[in-house]
């Protein structure tokens, strides 16, 4: 057979390098439209390379993809995490697990996950071409495709099967080439990025972290949990990044001008937040509102939330009555902020939307539209939260679509 791949990213090679190990004798080229391949890995986990997570369970693991996780579960059965660490591993790179259960190579460099997937392309004589991207896809009433370049010096190949794997287009625009062959396309949006909130004194606050916080969108049932890191634009770290994956759509259609609301001490219970307020005033009723944290709250966040609550600078604990409990309540389990744009987060961007599910075999990843022609990694309508579990999706769809079954 020959084999084509269009997109010499992650989920490009792994396809690749699926397809020849399981189609042995076949021909197999990765073409990629930039002059180097593989630059999103390289990136990924500010250069460490976050290539997956630990976590065991596989509804929490499916869970962690806003938009197509039930896709995802099944998928995960046939190459999940546990398989990609032994991919690694049993080819020379050894990993480590962080606490909270993401997964880098021990050299704590992304070239490692990059050099290794380059020896097993050079050992399975996997051709690669780079600054050669397709224009078009042209199928043959044979079952052939014939592959057009944008580049005028390089000449239309025919090949058996081919993989397109060219990661998420931020414009609709990107993706026609593919629309027109008669598959159904979700609107790309951003995901993963933190908010902007230029005009909110918080932003002076830059640098400190909150690290129990659920973040909501009201009026929505979208809400995230994690720490928050308070930056000198708005708002980022995981709680932000989540609600940002799970919130994509809505946040895009209000143009990402919204309120949030923080729970800065991740409790929902208001009574028990009461009584802890009012067993503070018990013991410590003559002491000021700013020399007693509630939670352990950050001492320059809850010195901004005691201002915000609008309380005199010598106020007591013992003088707030039953007014300034629910103040303090409220500020505490909803406190409210506008948001008034969205930043890219480092240079990781990602995209929801793409070719939907609804055009592919999901057992398979091959088009429903077109005959020997399969998708994987972010060009399809999968996308999750950080963690690793983007390129854990990359590596799982690359093998799946490798496979190249019927």
């Amino acid at each position: 057979m020959k084999i084509a791949i269009i997109g010499g990213g992650a989920s490009g090679f792994f396809a690749a390098i699926t397809a020849a190990e399981n189609h042995f004798g076949s021909s197999v080229t990765i073409f990629e439209k930039a002059p180097v391949t593989l630059a999103k890995v390289r990136i990924s986990g500010g250069g460490r390379c976050n290539l997956t997570n630990g976590c065991e369970s596989l509804n929490e693991f499916s869970a962690a993809y806003p938009r197509g996780g039930r896709a995802m579960k099944r998928l995960l059965q046939e190459f999940g995490n546990n398989k990609t660490i032994e991919w690694f591993e049993s080819r020379g790179v050894p990993l480590v697990m962080q606490d909270d259960g993401c997964l880098f190579p021990e050299s704590q460099n992304s070239e490692s996950i990059i050099d290794c997937l380059h020896r097993e392309c050079y050992r399975l004589n996997i051709k690669i071409k780079t600054q050669a991207g397709v224009a078009e896809i042209n199928p043959q009433t044979s079952g052939s495709l014939v592959l057009s370049f944008v580049n005028p010096e390089l000449n239309p190949e025919t090949f058996d099967k081919v993989i397109v794997t060219t990661g998420g287009s931020p414009k609709k625009r990107g993706l026609e080439w593919l629309e027109k062959l008669g598959h159904k396309i979700e609107e790309p949006v951003p995901s993963l990025f933190s908010l902007n909130l230029p005009t909110d004194e918080i932003t002076s606050l830059m640098g400190i972290v909150a690290e129990k916080t659920t973040v909501s969108l009201p009026g929505t049932k979208i809400k995230a949990q994690g720490a928050l890191l308070i930056t000198h634009w708005g708002m980022s770290g995981p709680a932000i990044l989540k609600l940002s994956s799970f919130g994509a759509r809505i946040m895009n259609e209000k143009g990402y001008n919204f309120t949030i609301s923080v729970n800065w001490i991740d409790i929902s219970n208001e009574e028990s937040v009461k009584e802890h307020i009012k067993e503070i005033i018990k013991t410590s009723p003559g002491k000021l509102l700013n020399s007693v944290r509630p939670f352990d709250v950050p001492a320059r966040l809850w010195n901004h939330l005691v201002s915000k609550c609008e309380f005199q600078s010598n106020v007591r604990w013992g003088d707030i009555g039953s007014k300034g409990v629910t103040k303090i309540t409220t500020i505490l389990t909803a406190d409210s902020y506008w948001v008034n744009g969205k930043s890219s987060y480092k240079d990781e961007f990602v995209t929801c939307g793409g070719i939907s599910l609804d055009s592919v075999n999901i057992k398979t990843l091959e088009s429903k539209a077109v005959k020997n022609l399969y998708f994987a990694g972010e060009l399809l309508d999968i996308d999750a939260i950080t963690g690793g579990y983007n390129l854990q999706c990359a590596w799982t769809t690359g093998f799946v679509s490798g496979l190249l079954r019927d």
